[in-house]
């Protein structure tokens, strides 16, 4: 079981650290973090039922909320605060970070409902 020492927010650049007892230290970004978020909103409540979510482009963390000693409460700008990041899931999201959005990646580009976005 690993144990996270360490937390740290870069709001500029909307990273998140994470440092393991073990000396792993990886940075998520606040956009991975909403999509892989372990809520039931995000995961569904059981297998094949995750939720594909769109549009986390510009989210930021707003709040770090201390859950025990054993997970966090990421709260994010667009008002999504029902996931807790236990110590070992931050640990499968930074050992699996390439695949997981990898795959996310591929799930958003088979949507062909996804509007276009249209920048000015």
């Amino acid at each position: 079981m690993y144990q996270v020492t360490k937390l740290h927010y870069h709001k500029v650049q909307k990273t998140l650290d994470v440092h393991f007892d073990d000396g792993l230290t990886h940075s998520l970004s606040a956009e991975f973090l909403r999509v892989h978020s372990p809520s039931a909103e995000v995961q569904g409540h059981g297998p094949g039922q995750q939720q594909l979510v769109l549009n986390k482009q510009h989210v930021t963390i707003s709040q770090i909320e201390p859950v025990g000693h054993y997970a966090v409460r990421l709260v994010f700008d667009d008002g999504h605060n029902s996931g807790l990041f236990s110590w070992q899931y931050l640990r499968k999201l930074s050992e699996q970070h390439e695949a997981l959005w990898q795959d996310y990646q591929q799930r958003v580009s088979a949507r062909h409902d996804v509007p276009i976005k249209f920048m000015p």
